[in-house]
């Protein structure tokens, strides 16, 4: 009996759980659907089907431990390594975020303006569910729009004197609430009808709308744009914009295929070309450098406090450990503040007032985040280190003893050799961590100094994963394309990197 209540609550708990997965799960695909994100909605039938089976089927026990694993494998990883590389190859961006439909829809609604002689309309702001709307009597007939629903006629309105005065299932906007809206209601277009080229309805003081129609006109059989007032023409090209003879184009532009042009753009362009190499160069610099420098100093440490010799040991490491324990993005805050220029703890006070620029110039730069990365480091290495050595038998350092080896030979011969087979596979992960330190760069010098006169906001600090971050989130115009195609070479410099490191540490091994 207490076996199978056991079973019973189990069981239950099980089924709720699940429940409540496939709960989500519907809601998503249904949301998936609803929005014709058809890959997505596939995926989540397909997952819901599997959870479904692996939890109430006895015969997949293995299976309800590895789907969760699999499940964010496939979302976290792999989707998005998939959908990454399909990104590097578009021009996916500010400007080119959409479909070519979407884009001709934008272009004429942004290129509107007021049509003369159009009709007056008395204009009342409503809102529903906190989107706004307009209200007019067209034709004598209530009529009611917002941005994403065209005008449509409404029952039940009450209208008094031409203008519309309540609206079933609608709040209408005193002045005091149009007030404290006033900018979107300004900017508020309302469709005349489901075709773009009627034109919408707007206003500039929230009571009276007029018709505007757009200057542009687009022909879908040339696949042109036509300015009605000049007379110029626009034809779309391969990357996605219309663009007139002289080079004008209009914005926004659509998503297009643009091949290998992110993977080149950086040699290409004569204003990138040289700060790209020398950050690429500098990302080497920095993450070797930073491995070196952390496990020399922590190998020389735990060297020290390993001899039994040395006094109040316990006391000693637990105080070198500390900067470890302090959260790194904290640290590189309060180096930043020390490193200050003006009115640094290191210029005014160990210094004595001196004007030295720690982070403003492009090698000091270099060289202060090397110095607080090797003050980040250190106390890792400097553990690893010291575990290493406790780990080594102390029969075979008497033996070398024993056969005359001093103490530089057996660190150089016994010790050493077997030091890296432990610690060589970490410090290949060390490298590739220190590869995509982003945090230090950010938080410490935001990767400047800048460089002048390049495209984007890029700097003489800046390693490639902070470089990726300002060309897709720091230089005004968000190119996701070009950052993805940068994200796609780390991965492949930081993948080869790591595999010839971790084929080196097996010979080790072997040795």
């Amino acid at each position: 009996m207490p076996h199978a209540n056991n079973f019973s609550r189990g069981f239950l708990v099980k089924l709720v759980l699940v429940g409540v997965i496939d709960a989500i799960g519907v809601f998503g695909l249904l949301t998936a659907i609803s929005q014709q994100s058809w890959g997505i909605a596939g995926f989540l039938a397909l997952a819901l089907v599997v959870t479904n089976y692996v939890y109430f089927s006895k015969r997949a026990l293995p299976a309800k431990y590895l789907l969760p694993g699999l499940v964010f494998l496939l979302v976290y990883v792999i989707y998005t390594a998939c959908y990454t590389g399909y990104v590097a190859f578009t021009n996916y961006g500010d400007g080119h975020n959409s479909t070519k439909d979407d884009a001709i829809e934008q272009i004429l609604a942004q290129n509107e303006q007021r049509v003369e002689g159009s009709e007056a309309y008395p204009l009342t702001v409503v809102q529903q569910d906190g989107e706004l709307g307009f209200a007019i009597v067209r034709d004598g007939e209530a009529v009611v729009g917002t941005a994403e629903q065209p005008l449509e006629p409404v029952e039940g309105a009450t209208v008094d004197g031409g203008k519309v005065t309540a609206v079933p299932g609608w709040d209408v906007l005193g002045f005091a609430d149009v007030a404290q809206q006033q900018a979107e209601v300004v900017a508020l277009r309302v469709p005349v009808s489901d075709e773009a080229a009627d034109g919408s309805i707007r206003t500039q003081d929230a009571s009276t709308g007029y018709v505007y129609e757009s200057i542009l006109e687009y022909d879908p059989v040339a696949d042109t744009m036509t300015n009605t007032q000049t007379g110029v023409v626009y034809t779309p090209n391969d990357h996605g914009s219309f663009v007139a003879e002289d080079g004008t184009a209009l914005t926004p532009g659509w998503k297009v295929t643009v091949g290998f042009e992110n993977f080149t753009k950086a040699f290409d362009d004569p204003r990138l070309r040289g700060p790209f190499v020398e950050i690429f160069v500098w990302t080497f610099v920095f993450a070797f450098f930073s491995v070196l420098l952390s496990f020399a100093l922590g190998l020389f440490l735990a060297v020290v406090f390993n001899d039994p010799r040395v006094r109040a040991r316990r006391l000693l490491r637990a105080l070198l450990i500390l900067p470890y324990a302090v959260p790194a993005f904290l640290s590189a805050i309060v180096w930043k503040g020390l490193l200050n220029s003006s009115f640094g703890w290191i210029n005014q006070v160990l210094l004595g007032g001196a004007d030295i620029g720690w982070l403003t110039d492009p090698t000091l730069a270099k060289l202060s985040v090397l110095g607080v990365n090797l003050w980040l480091g250190f106390p890792y290495m400097f553990i690893v280190c010291t575990g290493a050595l406790q780990s080594i038998p102390t029969d075979v350092l008497e033996s070398a003893r024993m056969d005359g080896a001093g103490a530089w030979r057996t660190h150089r011969s016994i010790i050493l050799p077997l030091l890296m087979v432990s610690v060589a596979p970490l410090l290949v992960a060390s490298f590739a961590f220190n590869f995509n330190n982003f945090q230090l760069i950010y938080m410490l010098t935001g990767g400047g100094p800048n460089f002048v006169g390049t495209p984007i906001i890029i700097g003489h600090t800046d390693i490639l994963i902070s470089m990726v971050y300002s060309v897709a989130f720091e230089s005004g115009l968000k190119q996701y394309g070009f950052a993805s195609a940068l994200s796609i070479l780390i991965f492949l410099i930081v993948g080869v990197i790591s595999w010839l490191g971790f084929r080196r540490a097996r010979r080790l091994e072997e040795l």
